[in-house]
């Protein structure tokens, strides 16, 4: 049966989801980078989910993580999304060193290389369907090429070639929205039959329009799990508690601060689309990492017109007493519930014909379901 990956975080990190959209001002700028795996989640990708605090810095709880973090700084988990090679063009055996995998071969991101048992993980089920997702930070076309371990691999010697066995490929698999933010890629995988214990899922990334490859490790333990993680937050792990569901947490590396936080997990892979006035359109979507009482959403905003709008209003209205916790990010709230209106902030104010922008928030209550109708506006 096709089961669909979820990752479910303490209910103490979720205070610094909360932060994330004020920290990120001050976080060190990101490099212009591409995307990893983030169900089932790479090592760059948790161990940033794992350390991120209220005021933007990144102090690991994990100690897998925080050894990383002392031999690499936190660079490297600012920019979860760049693990890459300019020069890769689909190399493989001898282009990237054994023991050097995992970190694409790079001094930024050697740490990553480490063999050990205590990284952030993944629980699966051998013989599986699972919906991968993979940030699209930026979008290029290509294969996703996945890899597994082999029977019998030890984690604790450093990965090898020899070590690791093809079984999957996707070729420019859909995306969930445009690139950044909580966007992806996703395609439904099986997983391999009679697998157990702990393994790694690796996958090079292959443009087809440049030389450029990505390189992403998940650590992933066969126990008949559907997708729980462990070893990430202050307690270490939490059992499921809502539907299966997909994440994302990001701090946005652009010219202009643009915050955008949050592990995530969405039971709809797409955004809802929800309505729009004239040359301006906003889609919804939840972003649960659902906890009791709390929600998070993102919306989408889309200039479809011809000319550049400059400024956009989008509105809607809540039916379940839902409210904001805290301020949103790349969105200033100019009306609060239940009837709501969001506006632009100064550096998403001006959208050119065709582009995009979001801003998210977390909200009080259950999340509404249906999604809201919105209407967007522009002066």
């Amino acid at each position: 049966m096709r089961r669909t990956l979820f990752i479910t975080l303490a209910a103490t990190l979720v205070t610094t989801a909360i932060a994330v959209a004020a920290a990120a001002v001050a976080l060190p700028r990101g490099a212009d980078a591409h995307g990893v795996a983030i169900i089932p989640g790479s090592r760059t990708y948790l161990c940033y989910i794992d350390g991120l605090r209220a005021n933007g810095q990144i102090i690991a709880y994990n100690p897998a993580c925080a050894d990383a973090i002392a031999q690499g700084g936190q660079q490297p988990l600012y920019d979860w999304f760049g693990v890459l090679r300019s020069d890769a063009g689909g190399r493989t055996t001898g282009y990237i060193q054994d023991g050097q995998i995992c970190g694409g071969g790079t001094d930024k991101y050697a740490a990553y290389n480490m063999a050990r048992t205590d990284w952030p993980t993944t629980h699966l089920t051998a013989g599986s369907t699972i919906n991968v997702h993979y940030s699209n930070w930026a979008a290029h076309p290509g294969t996703f090429h996945v890899y597994i371990t082999k029977d019998g691999w030890n984690p604790l010697t450093p990965l090898a070639w020899g070590d690791l066995v093809s079984f999957w490929s996707a070729t420019d698999p859909p995306q969930s929205g445009p690139p950044g933010a909580l966007n992806y890629y996703s395609w439904d995988m099986t997983l391999p039959a009679g697998k157990t214990g702990r393994h790694i899922i690796f996958i090079q990334w292959v443009r087809s329009d440049s030389q450029e490859n990505f390189f992403s490790c998940s650590d992933v333990v066969f126990d008949g799990g559907h997708g729980e993680v462990t070893g990430v937050g202050p307690t270490g792990s939490q059992p499921p508690s809502s539907p299966p569901s997909s994440p994302t947490p990001t701090p946005t590396p652009t010219a202009s601060p643009t915050p955008t936080p949050t592990p995530t997990t969405s039971p709809t892979a797409s955004p809802t689309p929800t309505g729009g006035t004239g040359a301006c359109t906003a889609t919804w979507q939840n972003v649960p990492i659902n906890w009791s009482g709390h929600f998070q959403a993102q919306v989408n905003v889309r200039n479809n017109g011809t000319a550049s709008l400059n400024g956009w209003t989008v509105r809607w209205s809540y039916t379940g007493g839902q409210g904001f916790e805290g301020q949103p990010w790349n969105g200033t709230l100019a009306q609060q519930p239940p009837n709501v209106v969001m506006r632009n902030v100064d550096w998403n104010r001006v959208l050119p014909a065709g582009g995009t922008t979001s801003f998210g928030f977390n909200g009080t209550g259950n999340a509404p379901s249906p999604a809201p109708t919105l209407t967007c506006t522009s002066p």
